[in-house]
């Protein structure tokens, strides 16, 4: 149990958690990770007979962690000491331990069989934060888990240091569920009631702030959904809409679609081919730091897609790009080097400087990438 001045539940938790172990008939220990409490919890848990351990390191994710480093159990559950969750109704954890799952989650959502008592969360919490985050979990991760956040859940300690967690704060909740999902471990779920918690203070947990930390660690440990599907809708629609208004402008209704738009069609290319780019770049730096695991079908793209391959196809575009903008050249010496029309003109140029643009990035990409592989084929293993 993570512990920050939880003196009014302390107490309540550890006898229901001593409960919890004598029920399922498992050898065990209760043990509180205090992070500094200076209201007596300390003095509390051990009386009530658990173990404390000091982590000086402040927030969640350092509590957990040096909980955990400092468990002597091959089977560690954990949860919130604010009386929220019932450790004495640990006996589906438990039984997920014994069929080999390696991390078993908590889930408190009607949706897999959990109850929300009355109270027990605020609703934007309820209807929002936590749809929402675990929603985007099992979209960007493919993980099994209906209750993404849920702060009442179970690992091995040896899952545990499959995982080498590294977070401190309560972004630890996702990357321990994210780095399970990616690393295949087997994830189980149980169902669980979610009390109203016994503390007159206000809870550590700031919704706003702690839900974007969540969902910034999730976007950045997916870079298909942070950078590739932006980057791939955005250069679709772009280039689309640019090759139509290309041609000649577009009437819908009473509205006029002509080089204005074709600008920002161009913008779109750009911004879409870079973020594909960052695509690449993100997913090989981290799978070349180890922070994401190896990824088959992203290495026979990135075998395939080689150096030299890379450059062809810029070189390529930027030949096409060229050759719009000597044809617009030609046209403007047609004219004499005179005044042209601005439509007709904006519809050469753009297309043209836009390709131009677009070949400098897929060169310089490629390169790019070719350096970050170096790093990465230097920590592959022999004969992998």
């Amino acid at each position: 149990m993570p512990c920050l001045n939880e003196a009014e539940t302390l107490a309540r938790c550890i006898e229901k958690a001593r409960a919890g172990l004598a029920r399922t008939g498992a050898r065990g220990e209760v043990l509180v990770a205090d992070n500094g409490s200076t209201d007596g919890s300390v003095a509390i848990a051990e009386k009530a007979g658990a173990r404390v351990v000091h982590v000086k390191e402040k927030g969640y994710g350092s509590a957990l962690r040096g909980g955990i480093e400092a468990a002597r159990g091959n089977w560690i559950i954990m949860g919130d000491a604010d009386d929220s969750y019932d450790f004495s109704a640990i006996e589906g954890f438990v039984a997920k331990f014994r069929e080999g799952y390696d991390l078993v989650m908590g889930c408190r959502l009607p949706g897999g069989g959990g109850v929300i008592a009355p109270g027990a969360m605020p609703w934007k919490n309820r209807w929002i934060g936590n749809p929402s985050l675990s929603f985007i979990g099992r979209l960007f991760f493919k993980c099994p888990a209906r209750d993404f956040h849920c702060g009442l859940r179970g690992l091995t300690k040896e899952a545990y240091r499959k995982l080498e967690l590294k977070t401190t704060g309560m972004e630890f909740a996702s990357e321990m569920v994210i780095k399970a999902t990616l690393k295949s471990l087997r994830i189980a779920e149980v169902p669980i009631t979610l009390h109203r918690d016994g503390r007159s203070r206000r809870p550590h947990l700031k919704p706003w702030r702690d839900g974007w930390r969540h969902l910034r660690f999730m976007l950045i440990y997916s870079p298909r959904w942070l950078f590739l599907v932006p980057g791939l809708v955005l250069g679709v629609l772009g280039t689309g809409a640019g090759a139509v208004l290309t041609m000649a402008p577009v009437h819908i209704g009473g509205v006029e679609f002509s080089t204005g738009t074709l600008a920002v069609a161009s913008m779109s290319v750009i911004i879409g081919m870079q973020l594909v780019a960052f695509a690449f770049f993100t997913k090989v730096f981290a799978v070349g730091e180890g922070l994401l695991p190896q990824d088959p079908k992203f290495s026979r793209v990135f075998k395939t897609f080689t150096l030299e391959k890379g450059i062809c196809v810029g070189l390529a575009v930027l030949v096409l790009g060229l050759a719009l903008l000597l044809h617009a050249l030609w046209v403007w010496k047609r004219a004499g080097y005179g005044m042209l029309s601005y439509g007709d003109n904006m519809r050469r140029l753009l297309p043209a400087v836009t390709l131009i643009v677009v070949a400098m990035q897929i060169c310089f990409s490629s390169f790019f990438l070719s350096v970050l592989g170096l790093k990465t084929d230097s920590r592959r293993p022999p004969n992998t």
